[in-house]
C-alpha cells in the first residue's frame, strides 16, 4: 500500500501553532500520549489498527481525530480486540504498509500469540505500549509486567525516560524498525500515567523534518507485489523451523549497532543524541542504581544530592532492554563497588527481576565484579520516593566501605 496511490486527504482543520522556544524548536506542553499521537501523525503511517486501553486510549483516540481531520493518509482499522489489532497490523505490513499501533497492559497480553508472529515474519511494525500492570487484581497504573512478559517474543524493546523522549523514540523506532538490516518490530514503552497522563513542555520537530528523517517506506517483499509472488507464514516443521529462528536470532544481533547509528543521526538532525542506555555521573561512580522508565528522573536527583554531600554515586537508566546489550553494559559497570538493579516487575522466579537477571548474567564473566544487590519496586504504580532511594545508597555505601553483606533480593517500600 503506497502514499501514491491513497485517495486524495480531505481538507485538514487548522492545527494551533505551537510557540518557538527561546533557541529555535518549537515548544509545547503535552502530556505522553498526546506527545506519541502528534509524532505518529508526522510520520504518517499507511496503516494504524487498534483496539483502546486506559492508560493508552488517548493515543489511538487523538490519532482518529488526525485520520477525520484529514491531516494524515492513513487506513484507520478500529477493531473488536488487541488480538485482531495485532493481526490487521501483521497483514497491512505483509502487503507492503508501514504501520503503526499503540496498547497497554491486558491489550498486549491478549496480543500474545501474534506478537511471535509479527517478529517471525520480519514485520517492521512500531507499537507504543503504555506500561501498565497485569491483573489480577486489577489495577491501571505502572509497572512493567506487560512489557517484560513480552521480552522473548522477538520485538525490540525501547523504554523512555519522559515525554521528549517517548515522543523523539517513536520518530527513531520507525527507521530503527525498517532498516535493512534489522528488519524487526519494535515496542516503544513509557509509564503509564507517570508519563502517559503529566505534561510536560516538549521540543516538537517540524513536520517535513519528520518525514525526511523517517523517510519512504521501501518493502523488500510484499504479498501484493504480483510480479514477485512468495509464501508466507506457512506451516515450518522439523526441516526448517530452526534455521528460520536462527536468522531472526542473527537479526536483532545487528540491532544495538542500528540504534547507536539512529540515535545519532537524530541528534545530528535535532540536537538530541540517544543510545543504548544513559549513564549518569557513572564514570567515577562507586556505587551505582541501574534501573528504567521514568523513576531515573528521581533517581538523577538523588544522585546529585548525594554528589553534593561527597558520596561517588551514580546511576545508568536502561533504554535498549531486546537485544539486551550486554557487552556494553559490561564496560560500562565494570569499575563499581556495588549497584543495586532495580526491576518494576515481579517474575516470581524467587530469585529476583528480569533486568537483575540481565545484569548478573552480563557482569558475571568478569574477574572482579561489582556486588550486585537486586530490588523489586512500584508494583501497581507504587510510589518510589527519594528517601526509598538514599537508603538504597546508603546501603551500597555501607557495604562496599564496610562489608556489609546485603541480601540479593528483596522488596522496596512493601508496607510492613
Amino acid at each position: 500500500m503506497s502514499k501514491k496511490n491513497a485517495p486524495a486527504a480531505t481538507a485538514a482543520q487548522p492545527q494551533p501553532v505551537p510557540p518557538r522556544g527561546p533557541s529555535g524548536p518549537l515548544i509545547k506542553a503535552l502530556t505522553g500520549n498526546e506527545a506519541v499521537a502528534y509524532a505518529m501523525k508526522q510520520i504518517d503511517p499507511d496503516v494504524v489498527a487498534a483496539y483502546p486501553i486506559t492508560p493508552a486510549t488517548e493515543i489511538v483516540q487523538i490519532f482518529s481525530d488526525y485520520v477525520n481531520n484529514g491531516q494524515v493518509n492513513t487506513e484507520m482499522i478500529l477493531v473488536e480486540s488487541e488480538h485482531s489489532a495485532m493481526s490487521a497490523c501483521i497483514g497491512a505490513s505483509a502487503a507492503g504498509a508501514r504501520v503503526m499501533t499503540g496498547t497497554s497492559a491486558c491489550g498486549l497480553a491478549l496480543m500474545w500469540e501474534m506478537l511471535y508472529v509479527a517478529a517471525s515474519l520480519r514485520c517492521p511494525i512500531v507499537m507504543c505500549d503504555v506500561n501498565r500492570a497485569l491483573s489480577a487484581p486489577i489495577n491501571i497504573h505502572c509497572d512493567h509486567s506487560d512489557t517484560m512478559g513480552a521480552r522473548d517474543s522477538g520485538w525490540i524493546q525501547l523504554y523512555a525516560e519522559n515525554t521528549q523522549e517517548a515522543y523523539d523514540t517513536m520518530i527513531q523506532a520507525v527507521r530503527i524498525a525498517e532498516d535493512p538490516a534489522v528488519r524487526l518490530p519494535v515496542m516503544v514503552m513509557f509509564d503509564g500515567f507517570i508519563i502517559s497522563h503529566s505534561m510536560e513542555g516538549v521540543a516538537l520537530v517540524p513536520d517535513e523534518a519528520v518525514r525526511t528523517f523517517v523517510g519512504p517506506f521501501k518493502p523488500v517483499r510484499w504479498l501484493l507485489d504480483t510480479d514477485h509472488p512468495y509464501t508466507l507464514g506457512a506451516l515450518d516443521l522439523q526441516d526448517y523451523c530452526f534455521e528460520h529462528k536462527v536468522t531472526q536470532a542473527e537479526a536483532l544481533q545487528a540491532v544495538p549497532a542500528v540504534v547507536e547509528k539512529v540515535g545519532a543521526a537524530f541528534g545530528q538532525a535535532f540536537g538530541r543524541s540517544y543510545g543504548l542506555f544513559d549513564a549518569y555521573r557513572l564514570d567515577d561512580a562507586e556505587v551505582a542504581l541501574v534501573l528504567i522508565g521514568s523513576t531515573a528522573g528521581t533517581a538523577k536527583d538523588v544522585v546529585d544530592e548525594l554528589r553534593d554531600q561527597g558520596q561517588k554515586v551514580g546511576l545508568l537508566r536502561i533504554r535498549l532492554f531486546r537485544p539486551f546489550p550486554a557487552t556494553a553494559l559490561r564496560e560500562a559497570l565494570r569499575h563499581l563497588k556495588g549497584l543495586a538493579v532495580l526491576d518494576r516487575h515481579e517474575s516470581f522466579s524467587g530469585t529476583g527481576g528480569p533486568l537483575y537477571h540481565e545484569i548478573r548474567s552480563a557482569l558475571y564473566d568478569l574477574p572482579s565484579r561489582p556486588a550486585i544487590h537486586g530490588i523489586t519496586y512500584g508494583i501497581g504504580g507504587r510510589d518510589i520516593r527519594p528517601a526509598d532511594l538514599r537508603q538504597v545508597f546508603a546501603d551500597l555505601i555501607a557495604a562496599a566501605q564496610n562489608g556489609k553483606v546485603l541480601p540479593p533480593v528483596r522488596y522496596l517500600g512493601v508496607r510492613a
